[in-house]
């Protein structure tokens, strides 16, 4: 595991009640920095990794809210802001498969309106409503914003068509959210494969063999993998910026 050294930083990390997002936020605290823990209100995990967080001596705080919802999520990130007193970076990491099973490629009717408003709302809005509360804050300390993506972006089969789409929506805004807040602020994506973590869609033990066999490296990724990538481009990689990087064992390769 690589440590970094992050005292006095600060960051704020959406859906960080499991997986990525709370490796992530756990790592920043482990390099001594403080963060704030975004969840759905209703979430019954996200209290429980703040307090496990805080069990540890590490310094965090509180940030509910529905990044699904405009005012929600503004709310959210005016709050958290004020409590960290400065915002050094955002991590846009919330989002939704929106089904429990894979949907085949081929079973258009089962990819509703429905499901499309909710990803597209979830996966893709959310960036961008939290990335425009956070931009002044974040120019303030030229601080930066890392956004979760998926390989599934860059055209790989994912659980629906339409998680697929939403992921290459967040892969543009990345680019287009470094242009609008360039110079002050860096912008970047990770783009994970399969990664063995709680997330919600049910893969079958076939689909899951498979894509290990298929992957070059051998095994899934792991959440803290993953969020070693976040602290790196949120806080070191100065020049990189408008870049969405894969982690997946070369799978993608």
């Amino acid at each position: 595991m690589i440590s970094f050294d992050l005292s006095g930083r600060t960051a704020l990390v959406t859906g960080a009640a499991s997986g990525i997002g709370l490796e992530t936020a756990r790592l920043i605290c482990d390099g001594g920095g403080r963060v704030a823990l975004n969840y759905l209100p209703d979430d019954p995990r996200g209290p429980q990794a703040l307090d496990m967080l805080k069990r540890r001596g590490f310094s965090a705080v509180a940030a509910p809210g529905d990044v699904g919802d405009a005012a929600a999520a503004g709310a959210m990130v005016t709050k958290a802001v004020e409590e960290l007193g400065r915002l050094n970076l955002l991590v846009n990491n919330a989002g939704t498969p929106g089904v429990k099973l894979p949907v085949p490629i081929a079973d258009l009717e089962s990819i509703t309106e429905d499901l499309w408003r909710d990803l597209l709302n979830v996966n893709l809005m959310s960036v961008f409503r939290c990335s425009k509360m956070a931009a002044r804050a974040l120019k303030e300390s030229r601080g930066a914003i890392v956004n979760t993506a998926s390989i599934a972006g860059f055209g790989a089969v994912a659980s629906t068509i339409a998680y697929s789409g939403s992921k290459a929506a967040v892969i543009n805004l990345t680019k287009n959210l470094a242009r609008a807040l360039a110079p002050d602020v860096r912008v970047n994506a990770v783009a994970p494969g399969s990664v063995d973590s709680s997330w919600a869609i049910e893969w079958s033990d076939e689909r899951r063999s498979r894509t290990i066999a298929n992957t070059p490296l051998g095994k899934p990724c792991t959440p803290d993998e993953v969020a070693e990538l976040i602290v790196y481009l949120g806080f070191g990689g100065r020049m990189i910026t408008g870049q969405t990087v894969a982690i997946d064992g070369g799978i993608s390769i």
